[in-house]
């Protein structure tokens, strides 16, 4: 099945969960539960992701009427504003990458894992972010800048470490 397929499948059991098909409410989130919660994944942490996924589906399943569009986009919309309502907490969980993707500012980090993580189009991540397509560019690109500076020093001491004709 094409994305584009799927994405409607899921619109059309959206509308149909919100009236009060329980069928089609299980089957959306069997859809796209492993999307919403990778996205959460980074913006929350792990150990946040799983509850504030439980959350983006309730706050986004009573709220099924204003769904205009794409549900995918939406629901991913409600994960990134339930975020925003509940901050995650500092922790040194995870890989360098997550952390190093978490510690960027929001506006950044939203992009580049809309669209380097989940490998939305630049125009759904628009779409979610609620801003124009060519801000999603400049941010995904100062993402890549900022990732690139924090990771390389690692990254270039590692490789130091492990070549046997590096100076020491």
């Amino acid at each position: 099945m094409s994305d584009r397929a799927v994405d409607d499948e899921n619109t059309r059991l959206a509308v149909a969960a919100g009236r009060g098909d329980r069928a089609a409410a299980n089957a959306l989130i069997r859809n796209t539960q492993r999307d919403i919660w990778r996205f959460l994944v980074y913006l929350v942490g792990a150990e946040d992701a799983e509850r504030l996924t439980q959350e983006t589906y309730v706050r986004a399943l009573t709220g099924v009427r204003r769904l205009r569009g794409s549900a995918f986009t939406w629901l991913l919309a409600t994960a990134r504003k339930v975020a925003e309502d509940h901050p995650a907490e500092e922790t040194a969980e995870g890989e360098d990458i997550t952390r190093a993707v978490r510690a960027l500012p929001a506006d950044l980090r939203d992009a580049f894992v809309l669209t380097q993580v989940l490998g939305l189009d630049y125009a759904a991540a628009a779409e979610v972010c609620g801003c124009p397509v060519d801000a999603i560019r400049a941010r995904v690109a100062q993402a890549r800048r900022e990732l690139v500076t924090e990771l390389a020093p690692g990254i270039r001491h590692a490789h130091v470490r492990r070549s046997p004709a590096a100076p020491r």
